[in-house]
């Protein structure tokens, strides 16, 4: 009986699994980072709405020679809404870089004086910016992490603190995320 139970089971879920796991990986807007699958039957987000959207990352990258897990999601909820039909025009993203992802933000040199490495979240964070996303770091981490302003890479702009950039968003309409 258990055998022919099993057997059920598994020439009823077989076809589903094969599809699933049969995905291609999608990258609608950042073409090299935060990999996507389409999912059949979803629900998506409105297509016509304007999505303003300000991630709170301070997610702190253990294993310095890879991207930033936090940095990758943003680039997830990117190629996510896209993937979801969401013009890329109606997609305003910023994020607000403090604590544990600060040196997210380093030159490569800065990166090697610390790390030994270059950082590898540097392209990301290129093609983040290319994209449109506004990437800030907080000023208060920085001093506080003893960094130079001179060893902050260019596509960041600098920010009071991560406080007031997400309160200053969140009065402009963005939706605050938290990414830990």
């Amino acid at each position: 009986m258990l055998k022919k139970l099993l057997l059920t089971f598994t020439v009823l879920i077989l076809p589903f699994i094969s599809e699933v796991s049969a995905q291609d990986t999608n990258f609608p807007i950042i073409k090299n980072y935060g990999g996507i699958f389409e999912i059949p039957n979803s629900v998506n987000p409105n297509a016509d709405q304007e999505y303003k959207i300000v991630v709170d990352l301070k997610t702190l990258q253990r294993d310095k020679s890879s991207i930033n897990p936090g940095l990758n999601n943003v680039a997830r909820m990117i190629n996510l809404h896209a993937l979801g039909g969401v013009k890329h025009e109606n997609l305003k993203v910023s994020v607000a870089i403090h604590g544990g992802a600060t040196d997210v933000t380093l030159t490569d040199e800065a990166y090697q004086k610390r790390y030994e490495m270059d950082n590898p979240n540097l392209p990301l964070l290129t093609e983040l910016k290319e994209a449109g996303v506004e990437l800030y770091v907080c000023g208060q981490s920085l001093i506080a992490r003893q960094y130079a302003f001179d060893e902050i890479h260019e596509h960041i702009t600098f920010g009071l603190s991560m406080l007031t950039v997400v309160t200053t968003h969140v009065h402009d309409g963005y939706v605050p995320l938290v990414f830990d």
